[in-house]
């Protein structure tokens, strides 16, 4: 089992885990918006969190959200830095054509994960090493009718 770790935090409201062994612990809404149709806005949690070094946090849009009423963030994963002590806040869109949204006060309206990061160091060198994938990018490996992508 991968041990816990400890985060001080001010929020009116602790993000929670729905379900035991979920990544994402739910973000609410610290104020209302109304998301029309392609709009975007930045919506405060009232979360402040500090994070031990060697840590991050992610926020990502809630699966529910999406699905149902295509609500997404627009810098999805939005970081968290360990030395970031203001308010997160969270930048959803509204990509539904012709609905607006509307988020109460209260509404779960992401997810935070925190993560273990390395420290890495960059080192320049003149090439690379040889790998199976080499320069493919997006698309490289082909698309069939039927695939799961």
């Amino acid at each position: 089992m991968i041990e816990s770790v400890d985060v001080p935090i001010i929020a009116a409201q602790v993000p929670v885990y729905a379900h035991p062994g979920d990544a994402g612990a739910d973000l609410v809404a610290a104020e209302a918006a109304r998301l029309e149709p392609g709009q975007r806005a930045l919506v405060g949690t009232g979360v402040r969190i500090a994070l031990p070094d060697g840590y991050v946090a992610f926020v990502v849009p809630r699966s529910g959200l999406a699905a149902r009423h295509g609500i997404t963030i627009v810098n999805s994963p939005g970081t968290v830095d360990a030395g970031y002590r203001g308010e997160i806040k969270v930048s959803l869109l509204n990509t539904d054509a012709t609905e607006a949204y509307d988020v109460a006060a209260g509404d779960r309206i992401a997810q935070l994960i925190v993560m273990p990061v390395p420290r890495t160091t960059f080192i320049p060198v003149d090439a690379l090493p040889d790998s199976t994938r080499g320069e493919g990018g997006f698309g490289s490996t082909g698309y069939q009718t039927g695939d799961a992508q």
